[in-house]
Formats: structure tokens, sequence, C-alpha cells
């Protein structure tokens, strides 16, 4: 629930009000270095303009994290640096949904384990 703003930094914009109107997605996701797919929900325009990923749903899926060269630090709405610390990693992968296809990249946000 981010979105990028200038300056590698990102703010939250998404509160406890939007989640009641969420609207999830089936799609599939998938692992470039493996070519295995896998099905997965995901959170249709959360607000974000990126798109990330856990790291805890990263390592459970096996996907191969790719290191940033720089990290991009992530606030909250409030203005406070995230908990989780910046982001480090991004994984690539493709996306499919119904006959739509991509290939992009996504940040993974959360304690890089």
């Amino acid at each position: 629930m981010l979105s990028r703003v200038v300056e590698n930094t990102f703010t939250c914009n998404l509160d406890k009000e939007d989640l009641l109107r969420e609207v999830t997605v089936k799609i599939g996701l998938e692992r470039i270095n493996t070519q295995e797919r896998i099905m997965v929900e995901a959170l249709l325009d959360s607000g974000a303009i990126g798109l990330v990923m856990s790291s805890e749903f990263a390592r459970k899926q096996w996907f191969k994290l790719k290191k940033l060269d720089r990290p991009m630090y992530v606030k909250n709405v409030d203005g406070l640096l995230n908990k989780e610390g910046p982001i480090k990693h991004t994984v690539e992968v493709n996306i499919y949904y119904q006959e739509y296809r991509e290939r992009t990249e996504i940040d993974v946000i959360g304690g890089q384990k």
C-alpha cells in the first residue's frame, strides 16, 4: 500500500476506510529464473504507483532477489520512515492475466532476510 514519490522515497496513502473497498484479482506470476508459475491474489489499485511484494512472500515462493544499487526509503502517510526499513531488492517476474502478459520488476518490502 505504497506509492512512489521523487528522490527514492515512498509514501503510504491507504487508510482503514479504503480497506473496506479493496478489490483483488487473481493473476499468474512466473519466476524468471525457473519459469515456474504460481497463481496469486493481487490488490488492484492500492494507490501505489509501483508494484510491491512482501519479503516473506518472495522468500516462501523462492523468487530470485535482485539487489538494488541504492536502497529506496519508505515513508508512511504521517511522514515517518517505515519501520520495515528501505527497499533493497526487487524481483523480476512475468505477470499473466487472461490474455495479458508483461515482464516487470516488483519492489520487495519488509525485513530482507
